[in-house]
Parts: structure tokens; sequence; C-alpha cells
């Protein structure tokens, strides 16, 4: 006689990973948080930019709205200042009248703002969930871990550690607390090279196309002097000896945006418009770059295309909105601007600041209600400020 066991009950509560997938909750370790508290007007609603002005009138200079290159044109249009991460936060910090910093941007961005600016201001993101997929590749659990798995290969004395900008404060503090310096797109040469006069090996954080090109192209360092730590595998993926012999140890993060141009995307384009200029950030991977005819940062993507002749033909690759703004503007000069791919390349996180989030931001703060603030801690703060410092002092 065959035994009958009962069936138990299903538990059909949904995880807390089917519910991050269905989009009703949100991870706090990569996204910080995705609930905006208050009542966002409607995006359709056609006063919108109406009430922006109006609320920023109201605010007068207790607000200064910082606004990146790669944010929607219905948002830059309230910017005070438009630029790149770095030059965003200096620009708050150079105005110490400012009773609220309204950075539209992404959160690693709004985190230097209030590293730089004083202790009395106040820096807002209009959107919490505004973050970066870069940043988020690399914690401070991961990192530190990385440098025990150095500490363990006897190199960690040895290596001096640079992070890019576009990380979070935490690991801008990981930098500081261990003798690094900070970079960005256009200085990474400068931080790369006084870093190689500090000690032998440089772990570069988060971005490895970065760090990569940078020393391949600018430093004349070979691929084989470049390792890549993967903060998922033991040791990274990586034994003592590929440690000892590394000069450069990338950290396995990549932008979500640059990273996916490749070099079908420059083939592509140079079949399709003859005469083209290829012109790509260096966050692109490695073989796209050693595709183009030219290299830069966000700034210098602008520059070069300020000064192209009348005539000239350009494929960008780099954030949408901001190509799309480009070529709007030399249009009329007779230049000729197009996207890098056919595929379109927003960057997600940073479309997450849209107009009803900053009507409600501006708004809020101008009914004397400070909504979604950002702090860093202080000891976090003093740690990233060092790294950033150090950054301020290269020659």
């Amino acid at each position: 006689m065959r035994a009958v066991t009962t069936a138990q009950p299903l538990d059909v509560s949904p995880t807390p990973l089917a519910l991050l997938l269905l989009g009703r909750e949100a991870d706090p370790r990569s996204e910080r948080g995705v609930e905006c508290p208050g009542d966002l007007p409607a995006p359709s609603d056609p006063d919108l930019v109406e009430r922006a002005r109006a609320a920023k009138a109201r605010l007068g200079e207790k607000v200064f709205v910082l606004g990146h290159h790669y944010q929607r044109d219905e948002v830059i249009q309230f910017a005070d200042v438009t630029g790149d991460s770095f030059k965003l936060a200096r620009e708050a910090a150079a105005r110490p009248e400012a009773e609220y910093i309204v950075f539209c941007g992404v959160h690693f961005m709004a985190e230097s703002a209030d590293i730089l600016t004083s202790d009395a201001q106040r820096v807002v993101l209009p959107d919490l969930a505004a973050g970066c997929s870069m940043a988020d590749m690399a914690t401070a659990e991961q990192v530190a871990e990385c440098w025990d798995v150095l500490t363990e290969a006897g190199v960690a004395g040895s290596t001096v550690p640079v992070s890019y900008m576009n990380s979070s404060a935490d690991i801008k503090a990981f930098t500081g607390r261990h003798g690094g310096t900070i970079c960005t797109s256009s200085n990474a040469r400068r931080a790369l090279e006084w870093a190689f006069g500090e000690g032998e090996r440089v772990l570069f954080l988060p971005d490895q196309h970065l760090g990569r090109n940078t020393a391949v192209r600018d430093l004349g360092l070979s691929l084989d002097d470049c390792v890549v730590y993967n903060p998922h595998k033991p040791n990274g993926g990586l034994t003592a000896g590929e440690l000892r012999a590394a000069k450069m140890i990338l950290w396995r993060g990549h932008c979500s945006v640059h990273g996916r141009f490749s070099l079908d995307s420059v083939n592509e384009v140079r079949e399709r418009i003859p005469g083209v200029n290829v012109l790509v950030h260096p966050e692109c991977r490695h073989e796209v770059v050693a595709a183009a005819d030219h290299v830069g940062s966000t700034e210098h993507i602008i520059q070069t295309l300020e000064a192209a002749p009348a005539g000239s033909k350009w494929a960008i690759g780099t954030e949408l909105n901001l190509v799309r703004r480009l070529a709007a503007r030399y249009a009329p000069e007779g230049k000729e601007i197009s996207f890098l791919d056919r595929t379109v390349c927003f960057c997600s996180t940073m479309n997450r600041i849209d107009l009803p989030h900053l009507v409600w931001a501006l708004e809020s703060l101008a009914d004397g209600k400070v909504v979604n603030r950002i702090e860093v801690d202080p000891e976090t703060e003093t740690y990233a400020k060092a790294a950033l410092e150090r950054m301020l002092a290269l020659p």
C-alpha cells in the first residue's frame, strides 16, 4: 500500500525580487529609494513651465539650479549653470549666498555638491531615483574587500587608488583614506601621472574603460599592463601574481550609455556618412576609442564641435540629449551632427529628473519645505573632500 502524503499549501506571496522585477519595490542598495514624497503635477500639465518660472522667481537668489549636459531640454532651460558633474559641484561651492542648490543630475553629483558646499547650504535632488548605474557597480563593502585582497597579495602598500568623479561619496572617502585622488574624464591623465609618481600601480574605480583608455592612449602602457578586478568573483578573479604584475587594476564597471557603442557602430556610420568625423567619450570601449578620430570629455566634445568648420560632418558617441542639443545648436552653421549609433541611447536615470519633479521641488522650497535633501555624513565628507582636494592640487 502506497503511503499518502498531505500536500503542503504553496507560499504564493511575492518575494522581494519578484516585486522588484514587477517595478513595485526598490532595491535600496542600488537605487537609494525611488519613492518621491508629496504630490507631483501631472506630466501633461500645460502650466508646468509657468509654474517652474513662478516658483524660481519666488525663491530668487535663495536657489541655484544646476543642470548636467545630459538633462532633458525641458529641464535644462531652468538651469542657472550647465556643465559636467565636477564643474557643477564647483559652481555650487562658488555660490555661498544660495541657500538651496537644486541639482538636476544624478545622486553622486548631488553628493559631490554637498561635500564642496557649506553646511548652511542644502542640496536637493528632484528625484531620489536618479542614480548612476556605474557608481552603483562599486559599493563600499566590495571595495574594502578588494583592498583586503590587494593586502594579502602584498601590493596594497604600493597601490594608489584613483576614483572617477562618477562614484559614490563612500568610494571617494575610501580613496581619500588610502592616499588617492579623484579624477574627471578631462584630467584623468594628470591624475594617473601623479599616482604613478606615488606608487607602482593604480586601482582605478569604477569605470574600467576610462582607466584603460587613459593608461594605454595617454600614458603608453600596454593592454597587458591592465587587469580587471571583478567584485563578483573570489579574489576579483585574479591571482596574486597577476596583481603583482599589473600596472593598472581596473574595477569591472562601466557606463550603461557609453558602453553600448561598438566597433560596428563606428564602421556603420563611416559607410553611411562619407567623410564623417567620429568623436567619442573616453568611457567608451577601448576598440571604439581606438577606431575614433577624436576622443574627449563632455566639455571637450562641446568645444570641438564649436570650433569645427562649417560643412563638417560628425558622429558623436555620448548621451543622446546632449547630441540632439548640439545638432540643433550648430545646424544653422552648416555642421552635420549625428548620433554614433542608430539605437536611441538616453541615460535612463538622468532622465528621471523631469519637469514635474523639478516643479515639485521648487514649489516645495518656495513654500518653506525642503524635500529630497542629499546629505553626506561628516566622516565620509572629510575623507572624500581630501581626495577631491588632491585632484584640485594636480598640476
